[in-house]
């Protein structure tokens, strides 16, 4: 039986398991591709492109993402170019906007459809490192049998979702490479770098999102997710980024419900969030004015008396340092 052949079997056996989707996310792909997609493991035909002015009006539409990631893709494939891999970008439904890639390598890259104007997106490719990462919203790894159509084994794709200023997914980042040599542990090395390089441009287009808020960068052991706050001098949360959002239950995307900073901070212990702001802004006072009370009332615009009041009230003695 030839390897295509049996591939396409397995494929199809594999999806149509009943338990298979609950057991593996590579199933669940594979049975999203067969059922609700309604694609053939064994089709021949192409990758489907787009044309031209289809292509330059989503580039216009992705501008301001493909601002700030140029120069972290041109980063990204000095890294990997020379072991044979390209570099991809793609909007939030899996059509690709750039592509890095070796001069020697770009024919094999047009053969294998990754090229700008493609569409890898599950509905039209099924199971791949693109339209899977995006269906999914998280890292992925498709390596060669994982890919739901037979003609696109030959390939290995690792991918990164980029998410936009308001939690919004906007893209997609992708190494791919068709060499037979690439190995599942490489991937694994590559994968990591994919996801730095997805973060970075999210973190980017975030404070590039906010100019004149201060951006709190709040600590973060997953290196998946980027967590920012975008916060004005009042101290009210204007933006999130995804991992943020996630982290504080600000809602996955969308608008930010009007939240005072300070309050996403320990609010189920000891004073209000409106209580820490107060006190913050009064030792802040203080430590500028070198201890002196009445300088301090002056720059809040308060009376020394009321001063003396809050900071009785707020357990703040007269050298808070």
């Amino acid at each position: 039986m030839a390897k295509a052949d049996h591939h396409i079997i397995r494929v199809v056996e594999t999806a149509s398991d009943p338990g298979a989707a609950a057991r593996s996310r590579l199933a669940a792909s594979w049975r999203r591709s067969l059922d609700h997609h309604g694609l053939d493991p064994g089709q021949r035909d192409g990758v489907q492109r787009i044309t031209e002015t289809e292509l330059s009006q989503r580039r216009e539409k992705a501008e301001a993402m493909r601002r700030i990631a140029t120069p972290k893709l041109d980063t990204l494939y000095q890294l990997v170019g020379s072991s044979g891999c390209g570099v991809l970008l793609t909007d939030a439904e899996g059509v690709v906007l750039d592509l890095r890639a070796a001069d020697g390598d770009q024919s094999v890259f047009d053969t294998w459809g990754l090229t700008p104007g493609s569409d890898w997106s599950e509905a039209s490719e099924g199971t791949n490192g693109i339209g899977t990462c995006i269906a999914e919203t998280r890292r992925v790894i498709i390596h060669r049998d994982d890919h739901f159509h037979a003609r696109n084994t030959g390939m290995s794709c690792i991918d990164a979702p980029i998410f936009g200023p308001e939690g919004e997914l906007i893209g997609a980042l992708d190494v791919s490479s068709a060499r037979a040599d690439q190995t599942e542990a490489f991937n694994r090395l590559i994968a990591a770098q994919v996801a730095q390089t997805a973060r970075q441009i999210e973190v980017d287009s975030f404070r590039a999102a906010f100019p004149r808020a201060r951006i709190i960068v709040t600590d973060n052991d997953d290196s998946e997710a980027a967590m920012l706050l975008a916060v004005d001098r009042d101290d009210i949360v204007l933006g999130a980024t995804r991992g943020a959002r996630k982290a504080f239950g600000l809602g996955a995307s969308g608008p930010i419900r009007s939240v005072p900073a300070s309050d996403l901070f320990g609010r189920d212990e000891g004073p209000t969030g409106f209580e820490k702001a107060e006190r913050a802004a009064v030792i802040r006072a203080l430590s500028r004015a070198g201890g002196n009370v009445s300088q301090a009332a002056r720059a809040l615009g308060v009376g020394r008396a009321t001063l003396y009041r809050r900071m009785k009230r707020l357990g703040i003695g007269e050298n808070p340092g």
